[in-house]
């Protein structure tokens, strides 16, 4: 096909966007292939729709060649399947009623709408299932910004396998991961697959697909390359504490008006590693301790997956009336609550809140002094070592392309989603969730693919595979050229507008189409034109008449 340049929408700019952070934000808008309508809601304009239609379609044929089935679930989503599920109530979640006052919701992902379709499945000879669509999602998301990275309104691949047993759900999750691991290798990025926490979707195992990019994730790695996960999930061994001499029982100081770690480390002259930062949180209405080493921060995700369910910090006045102090001054001796350590806390004598306002005991042992349930609570941090080989871990921005789930029964036990297995008894549906963003790929492919002229799109994705410059004079030749390009078999943008040279030239740059071929008035003395690799630069001279047998 021949798109001509002068009757598309290309509204190219000039200028960088004020608000843009990132380089996806800034060319994808000044290319003209989006347009924000509000903050986190765009539009895609011509050129942006061909490249997520490229994108879709490399997701389906992958999607179709695990056996999934295409279809598509509606946005408009009756309330009480959220409420059935439990998720009505998180604040991400659009919420409207109709003029007779039924409320629905506007769903950030559709478990709830595939599991109420599960129901069908009545016997284990209907499985497994594999069902998906391209679904447009709305997320309340309070900070929307960086273009297509941070949204409110998205389209989303996601799937959904029903299998009868943990054993097929194993099956299924491999089977879409690997899927996942040639959808972004044909789109030529760079990817991670790690390790993730599930967060609002429920369930228990789930992987993440990371690209480094300017994103909202973060990815951590070894430089021995042998370890990756997302941050949320991350393990590292901190560094080693510098302990004061060991004491037979903890020793009360006081310690007057300190509050924070720093006071207390640089007040009592010992190492902040060797100090231990008492956090109460609130899950389902009872105060838990998460206790942690003082120089390192809380991981709440880390925290909710261990306890199974949302945390929140504990109020002053809550923190008052359980440990009759205020919150710097409490500590895991004596708690009158469950104390949760982070495993970096096993071994060693810490300075710890003694539970009374202005006092802090020195020489605190877990197992001697106090008992607790050990787990990983803290933030990995830049530099902590390894857990496989001991090398150093680093930690930079990534962009999460898709994140893979094993719901289990999470969602079929409260829809009643059940099947009659094979020994005549009634089992609930083991489920998993699978899902890709359209949009936050095409972010991560310009992040990846780009130079200070403008983006550089791989030939998978790119809207145009050639993009034929016509030069004043030669309009002729020009579509001469892009008769015998489209007669290849190949997609071709003729620039045929009345613009000067410098502005097409421009313009080809920032679009960023794989191959750009010139035509100027040395074409009319000898029939050829010039091709240039968007990506390397080379250039070569061609006849018109053997285009067709240059790509």
């Amino acid at each position: 096909m021949i798109a001509r340049a002068s009757q598309l929408f290309l509204p190219t700019l000039r200028d960088d966007p004020a608000d843009a952070e990132v380089a996806s934000h800034r060319l994808l808008v000044r290319g003209g292939f989006i347009r924000q309508v509000s903050a986190g809601v765009w539009t895609y304009m011509p050129l942006g729709w061909r490249v997520h239609q490229k994108v879709v379609q490399i997701i389906r044929e992958q999607m179709d060649a695990i056996g999934a089935q295409e279809m598509l679930a509606p946005v408009l989503t009756p309330a009480e399947l959220w409420e059935t599920s439990g998720r009505y109530d998180l604040p991400v979640v659009f919420k409207l009623q109709d003029r007779t006052g039924r409320r629905f919701v506007l769903p950030m992902s559709h478990e709830e709408t595939f599991t109420f379709h599960g129901k069908e499945l009545q016997s284990y000879k209907q499985l497994p299932q594999v069902w998906y669509h391209f679904g447009t999602k709305e997320r309340d998301e309070p900070r929307p910004r960086g273009g297509l990275l941070r949204v409110r309104e998205f389209i989303m691949k996601d799937a959904y396998s029903f299998d009868r047993d943990e054993a097929g759900l194993d099956e299924s999750f491999r089977k879409h991961a690997e899927a996942y691991g040639r959808i972004f290798e044909r789109c030529e990025l760079e990817f991670y697959e790690v390790e993730a926490e599930s967060g609002e979707m429920g369930g228990k195992d789930s992987n993440d697909f990371l690209a480094p990019g300017a994103g909202q994730n973060f990815l951590v790695r070894c430089e021995n390359g042998d370890y990756a996960a997302d941050i949320e999930a991350a393990h590292g061994i901190p560094s080693t504490a510098d302990f004061p001499a060991a004491l037979a029982a903890p020793e009360e100081v006081e310690t007057p008006g300190m509050r924070t770690i720093e006071e207390v480390s640089g007040f009592l002259d010992v190492d902040p590693r060797a100090t231990a930062k008492a956090m109460p949180v609130v899950a389902e209405g009872k105060v838990v301790l998460a206790l942690i080493r003082g120089d390192d921060r809380l991981d709440e995700a880390k925290l909710a997956a261990v306890l199974g369910q949302l945390v929140r910090p504990a109020h002053p006045e809550e923190i008052t009336e359980t440990f009759g102090a205020d919150g710097g001054s409490i500590g895991p001796v004596g708690s009158p609550v469950p104390v949760l350590a982070d495993e970096a806390l096993r071994e060693g004598q810490y300075v710890v809140g003694a539970n009374r306002d202005d006092r802090h005991l020195k020489g605190a042992q877990a197992g001697r002094d106090f008992e607790a349930e050990f787990a990983d609570l803290r933030h990995v941090r830049e530099g902590d070592s390894c857990p496989n080989c001991g090398g150093r871990l680093t930690i930079e921005q990534a962009i999460e392309l898709g994140h893979i789930f094993k719901l289990g029964t999470f969602y079929s036990i409260p829809f009643e989603a059940n099947f009659l297995d094979e020994d005549g008894t009634e089992k609930p549906l083991v489920m998993g969730s699978y899902g890709i963003g359209p949009g936050r790929v095409i972010a991560a492919i310009v992040e990846q693919h780009h130079d200070e002229q403008g983006i550089v799109w791989p030939r998978s994705v790119a809207p145009y595979d050639v993009h034929v410059v016509a030069l004043p004079g030669v309009e002729e030749q020009a579509h001469e050229a892009a008769t015998a390009l489209d007669a290849a078999g190949l997609s071709v943008l003729l620039d045929d507008r009345d613009a000067r040279a410098g502005e097409k030239f421009a313009d080809a740059d920032l679009i960023g189409l794989p191959v750009r071929v010139t035509v100027g008035k040395k074409t009319v003395e000898d029939g050829a034109v010039d091709i240039r690799d968007r990506a390397t630069g080379q250039e070569r001279r061609v006849p018109i008449a053997s285009l067709g047998e240059a790509f």
